[in-house]
């Protein structure tokens, strides 16, 4: 098989999840940051921004992020299989990779988005790098235990401040509880000043918004690695797991697919359903919020994840001749450049240093944009690598991480 060999499934896959990732980050570059747990952090909230958040609830939070680090997982051991198989050291290919990613993604936080992801992932691939060797069913045995412990610790971890805004709604409630649970939405940001405070930053000068990240959130990269053990890096093994399987290379059955994938979600969706209305039954009151998005969703989620890959190659293959399936993954193919062009888009578009439009629009307008963003990816994607063979991120990529300008063009 050719070195350069593309996974249709694999490309495809990444084009959904670069996609519908946009459509949860939406609210985080238009809106104050907390909007991503609690819509009503937003000044917007009328009845179809509450059903734009329902249904991107269910069907993307967390799910497509979960589906791009499976992705991650899976095309690190594809990496490290070819860098092998060319004689390579595959540590050196693996660890330049993500040395350069990790230096991509301090410029992503600093210069335009704190949702990075970028070098949260590079950290990740550092330690995933060491389970290469391990079997396939080896790795999903134990990134499936390390995710449920995750979970289990996140459960646990946020319990006692559910417990206590349950306390404070109490009648005769001491004031020292009634403190604690101000203290709590202090630290989470959601207090009417901090909002103020966070729209003045983001309606800053773009060296202003700079400085800021340089003075007080200079450590918030180093601090979102904390998040690796307990989800990114169990995804990951999972996700390097179904490569060695074949699975997410769509080398099972329709029958096996459509099986794992109709369960999974039949299992999953009703959780998102029930914590949704009991979102909207606790007024999406930010502690409830925190628990239901950051804590109880975390198991039924993976579920929903798996679920995705196996309908989504089942969907992929039975229209893989089509121009939509052909287009979407072009825009895996280039997710790189696709991920990092929609943040200096969206940033462009709603800071400061932009058109300033932050905080102009509710979630159900907001998905306006997202369509926008999706035509563009799924436009010029596929001409671009029609005549060249990488994205142009992917090509500054892969040239520094071999030391050496990479060929662009088609010969």
């Amino acid at each position: 098989m050719s070195a350069s060999y593309r996974y249709l499934e694999m490309d495809a896959l990444r084009g959904f999840a670069v996609m519908g990732i946009l459509a949860i980050n939406i609210a985080a570059f238009a809106q104050p940051e907390m909007t991503f747990v609690s819509p009503l952090v937003s000044s917007h909230d009328s009845g179809p921004d509450l059903a734009s958040w329902a249904a991107n609830f269910i069907l993307f939070d967390g799910k497509m992020r979960g589906l791009f680090s499976l992705l991650f997982g899976a095309s690190t051991a594809l990496v490290i299989e070819r860098a092998i198989a060319s004689g390579d050291s595959a540590a050196k290919v693996h660890f330049s990779r993500m040395f350069w990613l990790a230096l991509f993604g301090l410029a992503h936080f600093f210069f335009f988005w704190v949702g990075d992801i970028l070098f949260l992932y590079a950290g990740c691939g550092c330690v995933l790098f060491f389970f290469r060797d391990w079997s396939a069913e080896r790795l999903f045995k134990w990134g499936v235990i390390a995710y449920a412990v995750g979970a289990a610790m996140l459960i646990s971890g946020l319990a006692p401040m559910l417990m206590l805004a349950e306390e404070a709604s109490q009648a005769n409630t001491s004031q020292a509880v009634l403190d604690q649970v101000m203290e709590i939405y202090a630290e989470l940001g959601t207090l009417p000043a901090d909002i103020a405070a966070e729209t003045a930053r983001i309606q800053d000068s773009f060296w202003g918004l700079f400085h800021y990240k340089i003075s007080e959130q200079w450590s918030v990269p180093l601090e979102n690695l904390m998040l690796g053990p307990i989800e990114t890096i169990p995804l990951m093994m999972i996700g390097m797991g179904l490569y060695k399987t074949g699975f997410i290379l769509g080398q099972e059955s329709r029958a096996t697919y459509m099986k794992i994938g109709s369960r999974m979600m039949a299992l999953s969706l009703p959780f998102f359903i029930i914590f949704a209305a009991i979102a909207y039954a606790q007024d999406f009151n930010t502690i409830w919020m925190m628990n239901i998005t950051q804590a109880w969703s975390v198991l039924p989620r993976l579920m929903m994840i798996i679920g995705y890959v196996a309908l989504l190659v089942v969907l992929v293959q039975r229209f893989k001749n089509s121009a939509a399936v052909q287009r979407v993954a072009a825009t895996g193919r280039a997710a790189f450049s696709n991920y990092l062009g929609t943040s200096i888009i969206m940033t462009f578009i709603f800071y400061g240093w932009g058109l300033g439009y932050f905080e102009q629009f509710g979630r159900f307008e907001l998905q306006l944009f997202v369509f926008g963003a999706w035509a563009l990816m799924l436009l010029w994607s596929q001409p671009w690598l029609k005549h060249f063979r990488y994205g142009p991120l992917e090509w500054l990529w892969r040239s520094l991480a071999r030391g050496q300008a990479q060929p662009m063009r088609w010969s």
